[in-house]
């Protein structure tokens, strides 16, 4: 059994993916993921996704501020952050994020990011739950903000992975951090994601789709979808040289070890 450890559920176009919500969802159990976590990208859009993924008990929460949506936010940091420590704190809300930081896209609010980021570094280790990671062109301040703020006690992922291998070990050995493969790793170009998930140890890895986006091969360039994680592991069994079994089981233990609540 399979676990698609980052998918946007809430995000995923019907009209494109040729199916409803339910019928994603049936897809993938079919294709034997067990356990799908979607994850919220601002606090507006938190009560809809929680309201659309309540029926399915296979179907956990996050709730968190994407970097790259913190400078068109209308409301200040501090009242921000209050809003994310209340939701934080519900039951069915098993991480904080996604969070981070993404000096690709705009760096122009990268001191805004930065106070975002340090919020959630401390609300998830006020309410003992793990962080979910978005890290783009930004290595050092993200593994330095983490180490700062304590966050090997929360515990957290960096998701959707694409960063050097230097930053993986780091965040594997400095903060017991577990590192997401995506899509990406099935794309022709990508050889140096492939060579760093050859190096690294299959017990930190989780694997993801981050549907709607990045569908792996053989799937390029439809709607993703969580049912399509298999074909992310499967990418990684080849790369790594083992069998697909194997990156199933010991994945979906990460998932749980690192995601006690789901």
């Amino acid at each position: 059994m399979f676990v698609d450890s980052h998918c946007h559920l809430d995000k995923i176009n019907p009209e494109k993916a040729g199916a409803d919500l339910k019928e994603i969802v049936a897809a993938a159990r079919a294709n034997k993921v067990e356990h799908m976590l979607c994850v919220c990208v601002t606090l507006e859009d938190f009560p809809a996704m929680q309201f659309a993924v309540a029926e399915f008990d296979d179907v956990s929460i996050s709730c968190g501020v994407h970097p790259l949506y913190v400078k068109d936010s209308k409301t200040p940091i501090a009242e921000l952050g209050a809003k994310l420590r209340e939701l934080t704190a519900l039951n069915s809300v098993v991480a904080v994020g996604e969070t981070g930081l993404d000096y690709f896209y705009h760096p122009e609010s990268k001191v805004l990011q930065q106070e975002n980021f340090e919020q959630h570094i401390e609300i998830a280790n006020d309410v003992n739950k793990p962080l979910i990671i978005h890290t783009r062109d930004a290595q050092q301040d993200t593994l330095s903000l983490l180490r700062n703020g304590h966050a090997e006690k929360p515990g957290g992922v960096l998701h959707c992975f694409t960063e050097s291998l230097e930053m993986a070990k780091k965040a594997i050995d400095d903060l017991d951090f577990f590192i997401s493969i995506s899509g990406i790793a099935s794309f022709r170009n990508a050889q140096e994601l492939r060579d760093t998930i050859k190096a690294l140890p299959l017990e930190k890895l989780l694997i993801e789709t981050d549907s709607p986006w990045l569908a792996p091969v053989p799937h390029r360039g439809k709607e993703n979808q969580p049912a399509y994680v298999v074909d992310v592991a499967k990418c990684v069994a080849d790369v790594k040289g083992i069998t697909l079994e194997e990156v199933a089981k010991t994945t979906t233990a990460n998932y749980y070890k690192l995601f006690a609540n789901s």
